[in-house]
């Protein structure tokens, strides 16, 4: 017996108002396009490849399937596996490859170990102040083996290594070639 005007069948189909009915399902892929698009923008303000696994997924698993003419569980199954797949097999390998060869960034401390130094107050007894090339003022004590000689203020040194709250600093020209 045919459907009323009106009444609903499994939930996915309605009348519209002319009585006819309305399969949902058959606008299933304009769901998946839109779901695909937003992923894409997610993805380019993330940059983490998360998302463009899962628009990938979507659009191959999903909405091929639905093109296929899939049942709508088996778009969402499709999509589900091929996600997960690009996300534990090319996201990994994308990620490896953009980071093949950068050195990693050096933080904190370890980010003054060779920044330019300028004495700001004379060094006595091989102990003064410098300031470094990022602005910040730091007690600074001279390398061991240049500790016979007391540079004057505005030398140029170098921070060969911090220790503590002491920066070690060594005579510009012998650093550079060390």
């Amino acid at each position: 017996m045919p459907p009323e005007a009106g009444d609903s069948v499994s939930g996915a189909r309605f009348s519209d108002e002319w009585g006819d009915v309305v399969d949902l399902t058959q606008y299933l892929w304009i769901v998946w396009l839109v779901f695909v698009i937003v992923c894409v923008i997610i993805e380019v303000l993330t940059l983490e490849f998360t998302f463009l696994m899962i628009a990938a997924g979507s659009l191959i698993g999903g909405l091929g399937a639905n093109l296929l003419g899939a049942e709508w569980w088996v778009q969402i199954l499709a999509a589900a596996i091929i996600s997960g797949l690009l996300l534990f097999t090319i996201r990994p390998l994308l990620l490896k490859t953009l980071d093949r060869g950068r050195e990693p960034a050096r933080t904190n401390v370890d980010a003054l170990v060779g920044m330019a130094a300028r004495v700001s107050t004379a060094f006595v007894d091989g102990a003064g102040y410098v300031k470094l090339a990022n602005g910040e003022t730091w007690t600074a004590r001279l390398d061991t083996e240049d500790i016979a000689s007391n540079p004057a203020e505005g030398d140029r040194l170098t921070v060969v290594r911090i220790e503590g709250a002491t920066a070690v600093v060594a005579p510009r020209e012998r650093s550079e070639t060390a």
